[in-house]
C-alpha cells in the first residue's frame, strides 16, 4: 500500500491527460488547448495574449513560460516541441496568490495561499544562476477558505483517486478555477502544517494505518462456495 500510488502519479504528472480529464467532467479551469507543431497558431483564435505554455511533465514552475505575442509564442513553442510532441496553452490569469487545498482520502486536509514571487508572475522564480526565489504563504483552517475553492478542489482530486493530493486553484472573477492536481504535494514544517501542527501528520498516519488494516483483513469466502 502506498499513498502516492502509480495511477495517481500517471494521472497527475501528465498535464495533457489532466487537462482532458478536467474538461470531460466539467471542472472549471482556465481556457486550455493541447497543441501540436502544426496547430500552434490555433491558440490565437481561443486565448488572447499573453499565453501560458507548458510541457506535459513540468513541475515546480519549470517548463512553464509566458508568451506576450506571436514571435514569442513561436520561439518558446519551438523550444518546448524539442522535448514533447504536445504542449499546453493556457490563458494567463494573474492573481496575487494561488490556493493549495490538500486532499486526503477524498476529504480536505489543509488550505494554504501561495503568493507569487516578488516582481514575478509565478510562485517560484527560477534565476539564470540556478537559484530560485519563492513567494510567501498564508495557511488557514479549511473552514476559513472559500467554500467554492474547496469544493472545486475536491471535484478535481476525486477524479484522480483517494490518495494525498494538493490541488492548485485560482480564485477569479469567473469563480474558482483549477490549475492542476499534484500527486506529491509539499508538506513543509511551518507551512502546510501551520494550522494543524502535528495533527496534519497524525491524520496522514491514521489514514495509512486504516488502509493497512483494511488490506490485512482476511477475505471472507462467499456462502456456498467450494
Amino acid at each position: 500500500m502506498v499513498m502516492d500510488d502509480p495511477v495517481s502519479i500517471l494521472r497527475c504528472t501528465n498535464k495533457v491527460f489532466l487537462a482532458e480529464l478536467l474538461e470531460a467532467h466539467g471542472v472549471p479551469r482556465p481556457r486550455t488547448l493541447i497543441l501540436r507543431r502544426e496547430t500552434l497558431l490555433d491558440v490565437e483564435a481561443v486565448i488572447p495574449y499573453p499565453v501560458v505554455l507548458k510541457i506535459p511533465e513540468g513541475s515546480f514552475s519549470r517548463g512553464v513560460f509566458k508568451a506576450a505575442d506571436r514571435p514569442e509564442l513561436r520561439r518558446i513553442a519551438s523550444r518546448l516541441f524539442r522535448e514533447s510532441d504536445l504542449i499546453l496553452a493556457q490563458e494567463y490569469l494573474y492573481t496575487e496568490y494561488d490556493w493549495r487545498i490538500g486532499i486526503l482520502g477524498r476529504r480536505p486536509l489543509y488550505a494554504c495561499r501561495y503568493y507569487m514571487s516578488r516582481d514575478h508572475w509565478q510562485i517560484v522564480r527560477h534565476r539564470a544562476d540556478g537559484g530560485r526565489d519563492e513567494g510567501g504563504f498564508a495557511t488557514v483552517a479549511v473552514e476559513d477558505a472559500p467554500a467554492e475553492v474547496v469544493d472545486v478542489a475536491l471535484r478535481a482530486a476525486n477524479l484522480i483517486g483517494d490518495g494525498l493530493y494538493g490541488v492548485d486553484v485560482k480564485a477569479t472573477v469567473r469563480g474558482a478555477l483549477v490549475i492542476e492536481v499534484n500527486d506529491n504535494p509539499n508538506l513543509d514544517a511551518g507551512v502546510e502544517d501551520k494550522v494543524l501542527g502535528t495533527g496534519l501528520y497524525r491524520a496522514i498516519l491514521l489514514e495509512i494505518a486504516s488502509r493497512l488494516e483494511r488490506q490485512c483483513q482476511p477475505r471472507q469466502t462467499p456462502r456456498g462456495a467450494d
